[in-house]
This record gives C-alpha cells, structure tokens and sequence, in this order.
C-alpha cells in the first residue's frame, strides 16, 4: 500500500498547503524521511534532486517549531541560487504557520540581513561563507537553534566548506537536530556524518551514484573542435530547453557567445557574474525567455527548474560525482529526458571514474559527421577561427612605433594601409657593403669631432687618454670604473674597494658587480676628492691603484 501524506503524521495546516500546491502522493525521499525527523531524529538522506527533499526537510521542522519564539531552524546550502529555491518552498510551507525566515547569502546587501536577522526569524536560510562573516561580527545569534539542515552536503564538503561548517556547529546547542541530503554517500560525506550525527536513520532511495533513472544517456567522442558543432546539431533537432554545462567560466563564455551568434536566446551563469546577473537569468530560463542556459558545476547547484528536457555536458566534469548531479537536472519529478555528453580521447580516464560511480556503462552515439547540419556548422566553426573580426583601431597603445609592422590590433583585412614613414638611419651605404664587410659608420659633418678629437684639441696628456681608454673598455666588460683614473681588468671580489685615480682632482667611480655591496671611494693623487666608491663583485684595478 502506498503512503498518503495523511499517515506520514502532518497537521491539517500542512495537508492544506500540500493539496493547495497539488501535491496527491509524497515521494520516496518524503515518505521514508519525514516520520523519522518528525520524531526529532537524525536522518541522513540520499537521494537525486528533484525528488522532493526539500519538502522532505522544511516539513517536518516546520511542524515542530511552530508557535516557538526565537530562531529554530538552520538551513545550509552550498550556493545562493539553491538557498533562493529553498526560501521560495519555506515561503510557502510557512504561511500556513506563521513562520518567517531570512536569507543569509554572499552578494547581498549584508546590512540588510543584519536587519532581518534582528526580527528574530524562526529559519535561516544561509551559505557557509556569508554565515561564518556575520557569526565574527556576532551579528547573529543561534543559541537556539533546535534543528540544523545540511542540503547538498557532498557540495559543501567539495567545495571547501568544511571549516565553515565545524565552526558554525561550534557556537549551535549541542542537543540540536540534523537533517543531512547529499545525491552521492561518498567517504568524506560519511566520515563526517559519524562525527557530526548522533545515531542517524539512513534513508536511500536510490543507490548512492544513481543518475536519475528516467534520463536517457548519451556519449559522443569527438574531437575538441567537434564539440560546438555537435552542441548545434542537437539543437536543431528537437525544440527542448537545453542546460549545458561547461567545465570553466572561460569555456561558458565562449559557449555563450557561438550560441548567440547562431541565434539562440541563451543566458550564462557562474561566478564571474553578479547575483543579479544570476538571477536575472535563472528566472529567464525558467519562464522560457532563454531556451539555452550555459552552466558551470558550481553554479548549477542551485537549479530547480522544472521541464529541462536536455542536459548537454560540452566537457567532462573535474569530479566523477558531478555526474550525477548534472544529470539530475533534466527528468525530474517522474518526467522523462535526455542527457547528452562530449568527450575526447584524452578525457577517457575520467570517463572510466564516471561509468564506475554509476555502476554503468554510458551508450555511445555515433557522431553524424557525413550529417550536413554537422558538417555546415563544423566549417562555419573553423570559418569563425580563421577570421580575427573587424579591425580593431590602436589608438595609440599598442606600443608600435611608426615604420613597424602592424600588429593583431591592427590587420589590415585586405584593404591598404597608410605606412608612417621610416625613421632615417644616419649612416650611408659604402663600397664595403657591397663587398660584404661591415659598413662603415657615416662620416661626421665637417667642422665637427669626436670625443678623442676634442680631448686631443685641449691638449690632454697620454696617460689621461689612457684612463679613459681603460675606463671605455672596463664598461664594455660590465664593470664601471674606478675613476676617471684607469680601469683595467674586472676582478672577483665582492669586498667594498677604494681607489685612487692617476691624474689630479678627478672624481672617482668605484668598480661595481653584481655584488651590490657598499661603496667608497679613496682620494685621488693630487688632492682629495670624494665620490661614488664601489664594491661588489668584480672590483676594477688599474696601474697605480690599489682596492
């Protein structure tokens, strides 16, 4: 005999809210859980979304903490969109009773939620995160909390929320009810569950691992640049509403923007985006403004829309139990559905972790590559590759300098280009050019000298023009000099030096390596004269000095 909602033990206000949402049967999750946590009992459940757990858990805490003052009930959930479909079902459940709550959630006004929590609500709904934050500014207050939700709990734990999670069960009462869903029992879900619950009832409805039993499977092995061909070909086969999930925030985006270029009324979600943009875009897929609704893991965990009739994983997902989470979002509620997969060669390790998790094998498709629809989008694909788009104009950031070849950000796509003149080297072509010798650098114009010829036309002494030579070649050797004294070989040292230059009153450059240690500076012969010593590795020294 089947259960009725009526022998589960629920209040007529309860019975009444159910017939008005025309709910005529509970679940398996909702018949095997509900008595046990009506009794004030643990419960640990396993069981697919989109099988009723929710209900299974706000109705029964409801029934008892009704006419109670203060907060008595917990919700912890692994992501905003999720918390937002749990308050929109306590909404409901709770009108019959009185009962409020509030939203506790990152990428909301926190101050606003400081408010609500001083209203004294019978439930939070919260994430770990933005409830850990307020707990630090004691700005919310569980001392009475009689029963605590886990939903998702294998979520929670993947995604790091386990330090989150002991440091809120910390500051709870320790005589506190814990109701804890998770689709997969793996080993850390069950490890903590022996830590955290006392003498839990277990109630799996379905085996841990199983997908959704009503979902049909399907594995294309393609090749990378298959992928968004076969997401097209898809499409234009039936007329469903398409979840594709994407295994980063990068590829999400690029899935997007082809499927807006193809025309499609598609909206995005992770991260990245805001929890307006988020939300914005839930309640489009929802109402059927977008047909496509492109998905990281992590921000999929929230959905609860019904009728997704095709569930499309573009790539594999970095965890094996993901699986059967993305699967869980099409045939839900007893409907039927379809869920297709791409996977490459290189992704076969990952495929085996998948098929072992659910304890099947995924059937394979054939890739209709002699399909026209395919083989079109397939060479618009590579078409889309080839051509970088319209010119982008440089204004003057690029970095190129007039006369140099034009850059990604300025193709010419065919059409000619204006070419800024080249800037005029000073040198001319000589005979040994053509010879293949080096080229002589231009004469300079007459009246004009360098810099020996002017030394020379002041009379400079030998032993002067010496020391500049030395000086000259010590900075070739990447060692500077030790004065307008003479520089001669670069030494090894590392030791601060002095030196003293030959030829009277010049100011002194110590020697500097790569050392970088301290510098000084002897006096010259002929008179003191301080100036920039040098020390470091490899210290210069020149005929009549010393370091």
């Amino acid at each position: 005999m089947s259960a009725t909602f009526e022998s589960l033990g629920l209040s007529p206000e309860s019975l009444a809210t159910l017939r008005r949402a025309r709910f005529e049967a509970p679940t398996p999750i909702q018949s095997q859980a509900i008595p046990p946590a009506l009794a004030g009992r643990d419960v640990v459940g396993c069981a697919a979304t989109g099988t009723g757990k929710t209900a299974a858990f706000l109705l029964p805490l409801m029934e008892r903490f009704r006419g109670q003052e203060g907060t008595r009930g917990l919700v912890l959930a692994p992501t905003r969109e999720l918390v937002m479909q749990i308050a929109e079902q306590a909404r409901f459940f709770g009108e019959a009773h009185g009962l409020r709550h509030a939203v506790v959630i990152g990428g909301e006004d926190m101050n606003a939620q400081v408010e609500a929590l001083k209203q004294q609500p019978t439930f939070i709904l919260a994430t770990p995160g933005r409830l850990v934050d307020l707990l630090s500014t004691k700005s919310v207050n569980l001392s009475r909390v009689e029963g605590l939700v886990l939903d998702e709990a294998d979520r929670m734990l993947d995604m790091g929320f386990q330090q989150q999670l002991e440091e809120i069960l910390k500051v709870l009462p320790k005589q506190h009810q814990t109701l804890l869903f998770s689709a997969t029992l793996g080993h850390d879900v069950t490890e903590f569950a022996q830590r955290q619950l006392r003498k839990p009832v277990r109630v799996e409805v379905t085996p841990s691992g199983t997908p959704a039993a009503r979902a049909a499977q399907k594995l294309y092995v393609v090749k990378q640049d298959e992928k968004y061909a076969m997401l097209l070909t898809l499409l234009k086969r039936d007329e469903a509403s398409v979840l594709v999930f994407a295994a980063t925030k990068q590829r999400a985006d690029k899935v997007l923007k082809a499927l807006k270029r193809e025309g499609y009324k598609a909206a995005a979600i992770h991260s990245d985006r805001t929890q307006n943009q988020r939300k914005q875009a839930l309640e489009g897929f929802s109402r059927g403004q977008y047909r496509c609704l492109v998905a990281t893991d992590i921000a999929a965990r929230g959905l609860d829309v019904e009728e997704i009739g095709h569930v499309i994983n573009f790539d594999l997902p970095h965890s094996p139990e993901d699986y059967v989470h993305r699967i869980g979002r099409t045939a839900r509620a007893g409907a039927s559905g379809l869920a297709s997969t791409f996977a490459t060669e290189d992704d076969a390790e990952r495929l085996k972790e998948i098929e072992r998790i659910i304890r099947a094998r995924i059937p394979r498709a054939e890739v209709p590559r002699r399909d026209a629809t395919f083989v079109a989008e397939l060479e618009r694909f590579y078409a889309a590759q080839k051509d970088p788009g319209p010119p982008q104009p440089d204004h003057g950031v690029s970095g190129k300098r007039p006369g140099e070849p034009l850059g990604r950000h300025a193709r010419s796509h065919g059409k000619p280009q204006a070419q800024a003149p080249a800037k005029p080297e000073r040198r001319v072509r000589t005979s040994d050019e053509d010879e293949g010798r080096a080229p002589r650098r231009a004469p300079l114009p007459p009246g004009r000298m360098d810099a020996r010829q002017q030394r020379d036309a002041r009379g400079a002494s030998p032993r002067r023009l010496e020391a500049a030579e030395g000086r000259s070649e010590g900075r070739r050797q990447g060692v500077r000099g030790e004065g307008r004294g003479a520089l001669g070989k670069a030494r090894g040292g590392g030791k601060p030096g002095k030196s003293f230059a030959a030829g009277g009153g010049s100011k002194g450059f110590g020697a500097r390596g790569a050392g970088g240690g301290p510098r000084r500076s002897g006096p010259a012969s002929g008179g003191p004269r301080k100036g920039p010593g040098g020390g470091g590795r490899g210290g210069g020294r020149a005929p009549g000095g010393r370091r």
